[in-house]
């Protein structure tokens, strides 16, 4: 798509809600009986039934990761400071875990913080995480009673130790559900994850648990940020919003064959419409990563 204005720099992508003075204890591994009442996702002609028209069901990615942009200009066209545009940023986001969740999508990866934001002012820095510890924790309970699997990637030595205990804390009680996996990208680079994936592996060459020529692009991608712990496929459909038509370090090896959404459409304001024309548009393309088809 076309856009009017001249590209700019991507947004901390916040997921805010109402500041918590204390947070009471994480539920744990011990404490899972929430996740028992979980309604399961739909499958079969029931998952079918709730897709709406012109989403197939045996053609919809596995995989969807979003690069959610716009919150402050939304903010700032309306006359309010960023914080207001990451609050119903944070509503969007909301909104789009419950569609991927209810159409069946198994995997959504939301970039919340690039590794090149933190060289943004030290309050506005502060500010995000600390937001980004309170919407964990508060996220806990609906996760466990809906079955998601909550994952954090990205440089963690740079989060405060409060954050990092909690976004651990929320992967450990998370960590058995099975409906959707949820990943956020906070201090995430796609070219630090690419850097330290060679770094591991020249590592296990040093410590001769491999052979150089035993390289390959599964033991590669097997080191990288998004597969460790996890099974996910790379993602077959990027959405970045805001008319910005670039990846902007993210992803930059898994989105090698993923199939890219841009939409003028600024964050905050990216709904069920919105997200049917990403599906629908990725429905209707023919990936033959790099085959001709007879």
């Amino acid at each position: 798509r076309q856009r009017d204005t001249p590209p700019r720099d991507p947004n901390p992508m916040l997921l805010s809600q109402s500041p918590a003075a204390t947070h009471p204890q994480l539920p744990t591994s011990s404490s899972r009986r929430t996740r028992r009442s979980a309604q399961p996702c739909p499958r079969g002609a029931a998952a079918e039934s709730l897709l709406p028209r012109g989403l197939r069901p045996e053609s919809l990615p596995r995989h969807v990761a979003v690069v959610m942009d716009g919150n402050s200009r939304w903010a700032r066209a309306r006359g309010m400071p960023p914080a207001f545009g990451h609050e119903a940023g944070r509503r969007a986001l909301v909104e789009t875990v419950r569609l991927s969740r209810a159409w069946g999508i198994r995997a959504l990866t939301a970039f919340a913080f690039s590794h090149e934001n933190w060289s943004r002012p030290k309050a506005e820095v502060d500010f995000l995480m600390g937001l980004f510890e309170r919407v964990i924790h508060d996220s806990v309970a609906e996760f466990l009673r809906d079955g998601i699997r909550l994952r954090v990637i990205g440089d963690c030595s740079r989060l405060p130790a409060s954050l990092r205990r909690t976004a651990r804390d929320a992967e450990e009680a998370t960590r058995d559900n099975s409906q959707l996996d949820l990943t956020l990208a906070i201090s995430y680079s796609g070219r630090r994850d690419i850097v330290q994936a060679c770094r591991s592996l020249a590592q296990k060459v040093r410590g001769e648990l491999l052979r150089p020529e035993d390289i390959d692009e599964s033991l590669f991608a097997g080191e990288l940020e998004t597969s460790r712990g996890s099974e996910l496929p790379c993602p077959d459909l990027l959405i970045r919003t805001s008319g910005e038509l670039r990846l902007s370090n993210f992803l930059l090896w898994q989105s090698a064959y993923s199939e890219l959404f841009f939409t003028d459409t600024l964050w905050p304001d990216f709904g069920e419409a919105d997200y049917l024309e990403a599906l629908c548009s990725f429905q209707s393309r023919d990936r033959r990563f790099g085959r001709r088809n007879s």
